[in-house]
């Protein structure tokens, strides 16, 4: 999607922050997945004239030229990725912090926040130096355990939930603009990220002044482990700053010029998509709920949850992921499946290719379903959906030859009605009018799997006729008539027996269907979750190595406490790490899916048993005991698909 300029994504009202609907309509029509920067920052600081930069472009954003602050609430433009054509860039520029004309100051908090959960990259612009007047006006980062929860088992109030935090928050880059200072420490030339670090260095000491000193820093530190600087020059002279945005690039400082290159390119480089925690990527369309389900809460009065908020995500995309994934399998067998189907293996062939794209489609979407409580019910679904094409495939082929026989028959049931087989010899003449019939009815194409049915269920109704027929026939002799009605009884036990074996060849097709079900449904989980540990450790390692990073520079700035209690951090990451790469934590999840699994198959499987357990007339024991055999393998098969993955 091709946005030509931003709209406000989230509205600051007097009386609170409201998500716009249309807004919210044209994030959720972006399926790829999003790369998300935001910028914050005080009013009349330059930001929107960087993030149009980012949107190549040099208006769009409005760039205010007086005290007034031109964006109010946070506005959304949203882009294709430069490079990335799978990917959308969504750029938020915010309503300038610390406007005085504001109606509800307490909104700059939650603006603030909001930036922050929906971030990839989030970009804080300042003026002039990283000074303690700076950091001072950055105390925001400092109230964010107050406006955000990470799990919902506690309440955090300090910097000791940051290592729930990093698993959210985005990188942190800080632009400095109109920088007039030389990049040198102790005569030294520095660079600009070492000129952050140095600005975040925490002050030694204990009293009040001393902690008011290092509380942003040490947010800044714990929460945004990934960080970068930039500082700008002026772009031009003060008096030409209103015209900014008409002004073409030559005309601009070339340092200033260069810096903003030098800015996107990073921005451009770095930016990676948003994720859930676990490595779920998030789309334009979850990025709608995420926006909603955020502003709801703190409209509200609440405080927003994220493990609340991922889990509640979680329940309405894996609904979705559902319906959609069904909805594509009935799409894909409406375009595959032609009624009726010589046999029910054709059948269940189109159904299987249809069922595995409808399955990746599921697996794709589907996320933190750690009960399997949705891939279960997909599973049924896809079950109760393919009965439903059994039960038309047979319904179809039923009327075929039903309509077929009716048209065969003509000539038979109008010398039945008129009574032309009531003489001698006409019994030979009835049976050979029905086999013709028969004959034509069997060499006739398409009929579909209910031929032998329906043309059982046909002769058994000429069964009766038949009788009458035989015994008014005074041109056969008694013993001529037992001989000729034990070969109708022969016949007819004959077709029973080809009926019987049919149902129980179809049973056993389906049967061996639900098995390739459970082991597609097994060998996609298990992909699945094998690529979901890969990105859990990845994350893992990444928060190890940002905190061991903090920790040797709190060790040689001499504070051991906040050393320590990094120490207990990175422990519990380890233990985490350990569990996932346990064995059990991708057998945990098959089992429950194995359990879905057999909970799935009782009734195919009572049919099953039934057909293969009733007497199918043969007088051969040998044969009855063999039949009998196969049935108990039917019953026991079930469970050796599901203890073999233990």
């Amino acid at each position: 999607m091709l946005m030509e300029a931003p709209v406000c994504l989230i509205e600051n009202r007097p009386n609170g922050l409201r998500a716009s609907p249309e807004a919210l309509r044209l994030l959720s029509e972006i399926q790829k997945p999003v790369v998300v920067v935001s910028i914050v920052g005080l009013y009349r600081t330059g930001k929107s004239y960087l993030m149009n930069k980012l949107a190549g472009k040099t208006t769009g954003f409005p760039l205010g030229s007086t005290v007034q602050a031109k964006t109010k609430g946070i506005w959304m433009w949203c882009i294709p990725y430069p490079d990335r054509p799978n990917q959308t860039l969504v750029l938020l520029d915010t309503e300038g912090l610390g406007d005085v004309e504001k109606g509800n100051s307490q909104n700059d908090a939650w603006i603030f926040a909001l930036a922050v959960l929906l971030s990839s990259t989030l970009v804080y612009n300042s003026v002039g130096t990283i000074d303690q007047t700076a950091l001072d006006k950055l105390h925001f980062v400092t109230e964010l355990s107050d406006h955000v929860k990470a799990k919902a088992s506690s309440i955090p109030r300090d910097t000791e939930d940051s290592s729930e935090f990093v698993r959210f928050f985005p990188t942190f880059v800080w632009s400095v603009r109109d920088f007039t200072l030389q990049l040198e420490r102790d005569g030294q030339p520095i660079t600009e990220d070492e000129y952050l670090e140095h600005a975040l260095e925490l002050k030694k000491g204990s009293t009040q002044k001393d902690q008011i000193f290092n509380l942003p820093r040490k947010c800044i530190r714990l929460f945004f482990p990934t960080r970068k600087c930039f500082v700008f020059d002026c772009p031009t002279t003060r008096k030409k700053l209103p015209y900014l945005e008409q002004m073409k690039e030559c005309e601009l400082d070339p340092d200033f010029v260069e810096q903003a290159k030098m800015f996107c390119r990073f921005v451009y480089w770095t930016s990676r998509e948003k994720t859930l925690p676990g490595g779920h990527v998030v789309t334009g369309n979850l990025l709608a709920k995420l926006v909603e389900t955020y502003v709801d809460t703190i409209s509200s009065g609440n405080v927003p949850c994220l493990e609340n908020t991922v889990l509640a995500l979680a329940e309405i995309e894996n609904r979705v992921a559902v319906q959609e994934a069904v909805a594509r399998y009935a799409q894909l067998m409406e375009q595959s499946l032609e009624l009726p189907t010589e046999t029910l293996q054709e059948l269940l062939d189109v159904h299987k290719k249809c069922e595995e794209q409808a399955l990746e489609k599921f697996m794709a979407r589907a996320f933190k379903d750690d009960t399997r409580q949705f891939q279960q019910e997909f599973m049924k679904t896809l079950e109760s959906k393919k009965e439903a094409y059994c039960c038309k495939n047979e319904l179809k082929s039923s009327e075929i030859c039903s309509a077929l026989l009716s048209s065969l028959s003509e000539n038979l049931e109008t010398n039945i009605k008129n009574g032309s087989y009531s003489r001698p010899g006409g019994h030979q003449e009835f049976l050979n009018d029905l086999q013709t019939t028969e004959k034509q009815f069997l060499q006739t194409p398409k009929k579909g799997i209910m031929a032998g049915k329906i043309l059982k269920e046909f002769l058994q109704s000429k069964e009766n006729i038949g009788k009458t027929i035989l015994q008014s026939d005074v041109s056969l002799q008694e013993k001529d008539k037992e001989i000729a009605d034990g070969q109708m009884k022969a016949k007819a036990e004959k077709l029973e027996k080809e009926i019987q074996k049919q149902e129980k060849e179809m049973l056993q097709q389906k049967l061996e269907d639900q098995k390739q079900t459970y082991e597609m449904n097994f060998q996609k989980l298990k992909e699945k979750m094998e690529e979901e540990r890969k990105q859990i450790i990845e994350e893992n390692e990444k928060m190890t190595q940002s905190k061991l990073k903090e920790q040797k520079a709190l060790l040689e700035e001499g504070f051991l406490k906040e050393a320590n209690q990094l120490s207990k951090e990175i422990q519990q990451l380890k233990t985490e790490k350990e569990a996932v790469e346990q064995p059990n934590w991708i057998t945990t999840a098959l089992q429950i899916l194995g359990n879905a699994f057999i909970d799935a198959v009782p009734l195919i499987l009572d049919k099953f048993v039934a057909v293969f357990l009733t007497p199918g007339g043969s007088e051969e024991e040998e044969e009855e005991e063999e039949e009998e055999e196969y049935g108990h393998q039917a019953t026991g098969q079930h469970f050796d698909w599901t203890e073999r993955i233990y």
